[in-house]
């Protein structure tokens, strides 16, 4: 007697299959990441991870080709890693469901790992989260492969049956979805943060920007708008942090450690400062750099209210993303406008910028004092803790490099009277630009008008005027700041604390 063996299900319904168990185990672990004490999301937590791992000669040419771009980039990469993953467990599961349950059950394992690093990590929430995630993932496939349809025809109730069962686990997940979204609104302060007026600075920043402008036409602008504000940290998603529950620890080697609470910073002397900042992976001439009328409480106040012991060397930020950035103590007592920023131009921090307060410290690259959603101050020793970016091969002191960048003309001109035009910086006690030079063709440095001075902190507007001639030529630019110091031309990469050289453009003049 000839027994007739099953037809397998076919491998689209399979891939189908593992696709839909995946989105369920997956959205439920979101959800669960988002409502669960010590837990948190499955993909955030994953893309964390490989970010930590990456090796800098990866993470930096991402920085440079997407800028604040590839955070969606790569949590988009780890969704697509996960689908085709999904799929191929579907298919495993067809003809080797152990196998396929041991996929799930490994991929599981790597969201559990993937959370325990996370600033406020729980083993029990976290383990929660990968159960969970495993469980409905398995569910959800052992059901939808045992009704997969297969190759050759077998009537159409078994193929509506897992049409109509595949129809309900996607509407699940599209319902699970909207409860993501609804977190994720319910989570947003930005109605909180419009609601909110900032005290009026007791010392208002004295630059006059109208005076500082010198009014070409492409030139960026004295001060940088918040919306046009560069962005580059390394928070996957933008912390959503309530100033009603937040507070600042302040402790390490001091006399008193403080408990500080927003209202108790508002209640502090405010002070208003332009300052220029700038990330390290800013390229010469690049547009990682901006200059905002910042408002807060200086550092040296909160640190004197605190007192600080023998042996306080480093000023260490922590972020409620885990991020961390150290500097010297004396960059918060020389005197500088070092301060724990609650305002950008005119109104309190955006909140990608840093909401509710951030540290703004004059004179220093981004990755050694930006600390953005402060949560912590620690005073240590200088060789008591590193910050996140020096484990990974960056300098671990980073002051900012005398610079300048030319941002007219195009590459293109007419013949004759050409405005060349830029923008110089040199933020840092003492510092500023003094002097900014432009030649062309290698030839001698003609010096360029310089518009008004905001502070010693932010950069300068420069211009000169060009007798273009036609052909190629190359334009290049340079600053002296007001330490007497030439900014060198020497090329150096970004690595390992800033890079140096001239900005040239060339421009072909018809």
């Amino acid at each position: 007697m000839t027994t007739t063996r099953p037809e397998p299900p076919t491998a689209r319904a399979l891939a189908l299959s593992g696709l839909l168990a995946g989105a369920a185990g997956l959205v439920v672990g979101e959800v669960l990441g988002r409502v669960v004490p010590g837990a948190s999301s499955p993909v955030l937590a994953v893309a964390d991870r490989v970010v930590d791992l990456a090796p800098t000669s990866l993470r930096q040419p991402a920085i440079e080709a997407f800028g604040s771009a590839d955070k969606p980039l790569l949590i988009g990469g780890v969704l697509l890693v996960v689908a085709a993953l999904a799929a191929c467990g579907g298919r495993l599961a067809g003809r080797a469901p152990r196998a396929a349950a041991g996929l799930v059950v490994a991929l599981s394992l790597v969201v559990l790992l993937a959370q325990l690093p996370e600033p406020d990590a729980g083993l029990l929430g976290a383990a929660l989260v990968a159960a969970t995630l495993a469980a409905t993932t398995l569910a959800v496939l052992r059901m939808l492969v045992g009704l997969a349809p297969a190759a050759a025809p077998q009537g159409g109730v078994g193929r509506r049956r897992f049409l109509a069962r595949s129809a309900a686990v996607g509407l699940a997940v599209v319902g699970a979805g909207g409860l993501l979204r609804s977190l994720a609104v319910r989570a947003d302060v930005g109605a909180v943060r419009e609601a909110l007026d900032l005290p009026p600075p007791l010392r208002p920043a004295p630059g006059d920007v109208a005076a500082a402008d010198l009014r070409v036409s492409g030139v960026a602008p004295v001060l940088t708008p918040n919306a046009e504000f560069y962005r580059i940290d390394t928070a996957l998603l933008v912390p959503q942090v309530d100033p009603t529950t937040w507070s600042l620890r302040v402790e390490g080697l001091v006399d008193r450690p403080l408990v500080l609470r927003y209202d108790d910073l508002l209640a502090m002397r405010q002070v208003e400062a332009d300052i220029t900042i700038s990330c390290v992976s800013n390229e010469v001439g690049g547009d990682l750099v901006g200059t905002a009328r910042w408002q807060g409480v200086l550092l040296r106040d909160v640190l004197e209210r605190a007192g600080l012991r023998a042996g306080a060397e480093q000023v260490v930020g922590r972020s409620v993303d885990g991020f961390t950035a150290g500097f010297p103590v004396r960059y918060a007592t020389d005197g500088r406008l070092s301060m724990i920023a609650l305002g950008m131009n005119g109104e309190p921090l955006p909140v990608r910028h840093g909401f509710p307060a951030r540290l703004v410290v004059p004179g220093l690259y981004g990755y050694v004092s930006a600390t953005k959603w402060l949560a912590r101050l620690q005073v240590t020793t200088w060789a008591g803790f590193d910050g996140y970016w020096v484990p990974r091969g960056w300098s671990k002191e980073g002051p900012i490099k005398t610079s300048s960048r030319i941002d007219v003309p195009g590459r293109e001109v007419d013949a004759g009277e050409v405005v060349v035009a830029g923008v110089a910086w040199a933020p840092g006690l003492r510092r500023g630009i003094a002097a900014v030079e432009v030649r062309v063709d290698g030839g001698p440095w003609q010096p360029a008008a310089l518009g008004g001075a905001l502070s010693e902190d932010t950069w300068r507007q420069w211009r000169w005027t060009w007798q273009a001639t036609p052909g190629r030529h190359l334009l290049e630019v340079r600053a002296t700041d007001g330490l007497g110091d030439v900014q060198t031309g020497e090329v150096v990469p970004i690595m390992p604390d800033g890079a140096t050289g001239y900005h040239g453009v060339e421009v072909d003049v018809r």
